[in-house]
């Protein structure tokens, strides 16, 4: 997606960010639920007994699984609008340095620094109140950077 103005787009601050994750916490919710019928279903054709904790080698499975449904989502939205829905509802979207939708790889990048920058206690995020641009350390490491779109902007809108 190409966002054409004359003058660059201000970087969305921490409160937006954490807001439009606390949207997508509702979105990452159902999925968790999809995806745990799943894994149950997949236990009981395999004979497993669903009520005693699975062996630490199926845990690790699970988790990974769970962890790449989540990256799925975010990669998927932002490789298509450069926003989920909590980033559309905060009006902010995720682009590359250069002001275009983020690559593949950039996503896959993003995907798995965020939740550390998150899991390292927030300091990734809170890096963004000291980085000059206002930019998380996972937006640095991955060349990317999230926007604030104006108020009349269509690009919030698909």
């Amino acid at each position: 997606m190409n966002i054409e103005t004359t003058e660059p787009l201000p970087t969305a601050n921490l409160l937006r960010r954490l807001m439009a994750m606390v949207y997508d916490m509702f979105l990452l919710t159902g999925i968790s639920f999809a995806y745990g019928v799943i894994v149950l279903l997949l236990r009981l054709l395999f004979g497993e007994d669903t009520m005693e904790a699975p062996h630490s080698l199926v845990q690790l499975i699970i988790v990974l699984g769970l962890w790449l449904c989540y990256a799925l989502f975010y990669i998927w939205c932002w490789r298509r609008t450069g926003q989920t829905l909590g980033m559309k509802s905060w009006r902010i979207q995720l682009q590359g340095r250069d002001k275009l939708t983020p690559s593949w790889q950039e996503c896959w990048l993003r995907s798995v620094l965020a939740p550390l920058s998150l899991m390292a206690l927030g300091i990734g995020y809170f890096w963004c109140l000291f980085d000059k641009n206002g930019h998380c350390l996972h937006d640095n490491f991955s060349n990317t950077q999230v926007v604030l779109l104006p108020k009349n902007s269509s690009q919030g809108k698909t």
